[in-house]
């Protein structure tokens, strides 16, 4: 009964932001879910809506055959799958590790060789859609790596996102959410420029924006960041730590493939120096702060 307890079970680590509502999701479809996560307050969030509480990763693979990683950086990743406490350790035949986060392509690579001399196939699934659309499961899951493992974890993907994506080999969804995310972090800089000219021009930013948005400037980053420039509200949703982290992957992939990236490694100090200012908890539309101080004007209220 264990055993078919186990293969029947979804383990996760990592219920922060992306992850909590990936794995809330996971238990309204009727999943059992057994999760572990070094914040407290998160993993008893988790438990208290049903899930199993585990110690540590390890523990996590010991109970259950599909586990998904959900964890910020690559360091970390490779702690939770490829650790002494990690999934490693307790991973059986015919087991599917999904990692989700947004990490370096190169080191799944790595790690799948690993995984699948024990006969576990590991999957790079990152998910895009931010926060709001975690909690109402319509995410997007890119995925690489092996077909016939991807639709036997469909399902668990559909649990929390409503568009899936099969773009190749392993490391290639890693590569895709790369591409998506040097597109939004760049164009959020240039957004962040352009408001500001206008703003020193005499233009109000409503104006701006109902203005962009049925025209050629129109974007997703657009619609994403024009409203925090709009209200002052730079709650995070994803923070500008997250887009250092992201855009130095970025351009550290684009090194290991000798490709020139120019935009991405401006942005990537714009924000920086965002960080450095004190925003890194911040929403990665703060970065129009910086631009409003040495213009000296401002888009909407802001805090003191």
């Amino acid at each position: 009964m264990a055993d078919e307890n186990r293969a029947g079970t979804i383990g996760i680590v990592g219920v922060g932001v992306m992850g909590g509502g990936m794995a809330r999701n996971l238990l309204k479809a009727g999943r059992r879910l057994v999760a572990f996560d070094t914040d407290a307050g998160r993993l008893n969030d988790i438990v208290a809506r049903g899930a199993i509480r585990a110690s540590s990763a390890r523990e996590v693979a010991e109970q259950a055959a599909t586990l998904i990683s959900m964890v910020e950086t690559t360091a970390q990743s490779e702690a939770v799958i490829m650790g002494e406490t990690g999934f490693l350790p307790a991973l059986r035949q015919g087991d599917r590790v999904l990692s989700t986060a947004t990490i370096d392509p190169n080191a799944v690579k790595r790690w799948h060789g690993v995984l699948a001399a024990k006969g576990a196939e590991l999957l790079d699934a990152p998910v895009s859609g931010g926060a709001e659309r975690a909690d109402k499961g319509d995410l997007s899951s890119i995925v690489g790596g092996d077909a016939a493992a991807l639709e036997d974890v469909r399902p668990i993907l559909e649990a929390y996102s409503s568009r899936v994506f099969h773009v190749g080999g392993v490391g290639q969804g890693l590569a895709m959410k790369h591409v998506n995310n040097m597109m939004i972090q760049t164009t959020t800089a240039a957004l962040a420029e352009a408001f500001v000219m206008g703003a020193k021009a005499g233009l109000s930013t409503q104006d701006m924006y109902d203005v962009l948005r049925v025209s050629t400037g129109a974007s997703t980053a657009l619609e994403m960041r024009a409203p925090r420039f709009l209200t002052g509200n730079f709650e995070p949703g994803g923070t500008v730590d997250i887009t250092v982290k992201d855009q130095s992957l970025q351009t550290d992939f684009a090194r290991s493939l000798g490709v020139p990236i120019f935009m991405a490694n401006v942005s990537l100090q714009i924000y920086e120096m965002a960080k450095a200012s004190g925003l890194g908890k911040r929403d990665g539309a703060s970065i129009v702060t910086l631009y409003e101080k040495l213009a000296g004007v401002t888009l909407g209220p802001r805090e003191d």
